[in-house]
C-alpha cells in the first residue's frame, strides 16, 4: 500500500521536460536563485562527469572557474533547476569520469562525438 502511494508522489515530482545528456556532455544549467523576495536565473555551465539514477536520480557537473575546479550536484527533478541545454556531445568510454579531477588544460580534453 505506502509503495503505491511513494510511487504516486514521484511521478508527480518527475520531469519530462529536460533533455537526455549522459557523462562526457558539456551542459548549462540555468538555475533559479533567490535573493530576498528577487528571484534570478544563473547558468553553470560544465561537463557532466557523472548521474546517478532512481527516483532521486543526480548529476555532477564540473567546471574550472579562476584555476580551481569547480563541482556542483543538481538533483535531476528539482524545481530549482529551470532548463538544461547540451552544448557538445562527447565520446566517453566510462560512466563516471572522476579521472578528469587530475587532469588539467589539454589532456583534460574529451574527444566530440562525430
Amino acid at each position: 500500500m505506502s509503495n503505491l502511494v511513494i510511487e504516486k508522489l514521484l511521478s508527480k515530482a518527475r520531469r519530462s521536460d529536460l533533455p537526455q545528456f549522459t557523462a562526457g556532455d558539456t551542459v548549462r544549467v540555468h538555475v533559479r536563485i533567490k535573493e530576498g523576495d528577487k528571484e534570478r536565473l544563473q547558468a553553470f555551465e560544465g561537463v557532466v562527469i557523472s548521474r546517478t539514477r532512481g527516483p532521486q536520480a543526480s548529476f555532477t557537473v564540473r567546471k574550472i572557474s579562476f584555476g580551481h575546479g569547480v563541482e556542483r550536484i543538481f538533483p535531476l527533478h528539482s524545481r530549482v533547476i529551470d532548463k538544461i541545454d547540451v552544448l557538445r556531445s562527447s565520446r566517453v568510454r566510462r560512466a563516471k569520469l572522476y579521472y578528469l579531477r587530475a587532469l588539467r588544460g589539454k589532456a583534460a580534453r574529451l574527444r566530440e562525438n562525430e
